[in-house]
């Protein structure tokens, strides 16, 4: 891909992601580096280059639609790596993913969406594979923190030739806010699963997303609802976890991760992530409500999609898409993720994932801007296809986050 006219393409540079994203980049990207933004409306474009100003005031804009393949087809000719935050994904990222594979060119994006990321795997593939492309979905605080600390559990356990994982919990504290954005594409899924009931399965089962379900692990019931005391994950916690709202996706994330890396995780590795309730006295009714209310929620959005007037209702009473935490909220969040895991020598680690700023959006903007840079710049693993971020770029990607002011690391307990 010598010849591209471009090293990145952001596309989506209007949306509210798309232009942090697109800050990011103008301050990070190398000397040199021939970047170019994408999206619906020219003169949105515009605006979003004047604002960055210094070395972006020189990025192309380029015209392209989700709606309109011919556009993406152009797009994905033009350049050898295209960073997407166009969301919802299921309803309109598959034509630039298959633009991608057939062009062979690296792609990255944002998803939280398990149905878009199964829809990659059977539609874009076995392409992807032919041309060399690598297609790496989730690349932000979905899922991100969750993949790389696994794999930097994995590539720990055999430095110390301490055998393979096994039982591996991860625990998330964080401060941040939420956008329509992010809860448009639960919509878009639940009205996927309203359409087409068989879809359920995708969300539900640990595995579909596995690259051969016949090598699977056989380690019994694994689930996302939590509920319990913190020291029974580990002595070192105290206080209640519950259920994190996105271990739905990511731990099917880092399972795919393990099957594309040729199960080198282990095939005992049981693995499944919550969040912290905190350690006060009203930290099991905070923990209980947390849980209850992400299966109430669910269950109501579900209820709601299946017809019209449940869907208005839900435009009337959820933020809007496009919308999201405010600059002092993004400035002052943060994110801590520590991953308990065992062996089976019988060795104990813990990792650590760290960063400030908003988790899905000002730390999101660090983590898919560094992943675009991997792609564009870095020597990576041979493997093409649909990918993962620990298995597309695992080492140069966790070097990259480590200079770019996030804390990763594993200890030995």
């Amino acid at each position: 891909m010598t010849d591209r006219e471009f090293d990145l393409v952001l596309f989506g540079a209007t949306g509210f992601v798309g232009a942090l994203t697109a800050a990011y980049l103008a301050g990070a990207a190398p000397a040199g580096a021939r970047i170019a933004l994408a999206g619906r409306s020219p003169d949105k474009l515009a605006r979003v280059r004047a604002e960055l100003g210094g070395v972006a005031a020189e990025w192309p804009l380029l015209q392209a639609d989700s709606t309109d393949q011919r556009s993406l087809d152009d797009l994905a000719a033009r350049t050898r790596v295209v960073v997407s935050t166009v969301g919802p994904y299921l309803r309109y990222g598959l034509p630039l993913v298959r633009a991608c594979a057939q062009a062979g060119t690296h792609y990255a994006d944002l998803t939280g969406e398990p149905l878009f990321v199964r829809d990659c795997i059977d539609q874009a593939q076995e392409t992807a594979v032919a041309t060399g492309a690598r297609i790496v979905n989730s690349c932000g605080y979905d899922s991100i923190p969750s993949d790389l600390s696994v794999y930097q559990l994995y590539r720990r356990t055999v430095a110390d030739n301490t055998g393979e994982l096994t039982d591996t919990t991860l625990v998330a504290w964080l401060k941040g806010g939420m956008s329509g954005g992010t809860i448009d594409s639960a919509r878009a899924m639940m009205e996927a699963v309203a359409a087409d009931p068989g879809k359920a399965r995708v969300l539900s089962h640990p595995y579909s997303l596995s690259p051969d379900p016949a090598l699977d692990p056989e380690v019994g019931r694994q689930t996302d609802q939590a509920l319990q005391r913190a020291s029974a994950i580990d002595g070192s916690l105290d206080g209640w976890v519950s259920t994190f709202v996105m271990a739905a996706h990511n731990t099917k994330i880092v399972r795919r991760s393990n099957g594309l890396l040729g199960w080198v995780y282990g095939k005992n590795f049981r693995y499944r992530e919550v969040m912290s309730a905190g350690r006060s006295r009203t930290a099991p009714l905070v923990a209980a409500g947390m849980a209850g209310g992400i299966v109430a929620a669910t269950a109501a959005g579900a209820v709601l999609s299946r017809v019209s007037a449940g869907r208005r209702l839900l435009d009337r009473v959820l933020p809007a898409p496009g919308t999201g935490p405010s600059e002092k909220a993004r400035r002052t969040g943060w994110f801590t993720m520590k991953t308990f895991a065992h062996t089976t020598s019988g060795a104990k680690y813990v990792a650590t994932f760290a960063g400030t700023g908003d988790p899905g959006y000002q730390a999101t903007s660090v983590l898919l801007g560094e992943s675009g840079l991997c792609l564009a710049y870095d020597a990576l693993p041979p493997q093409t296809g649909i990918l993962t971020p620990a298995a597309a770029m695992g080492d140069a990607l966790t070097e990259r986050l480590r200079a770019a002011g996030m804390t990763i690391g594993v200890e030995r307990a």
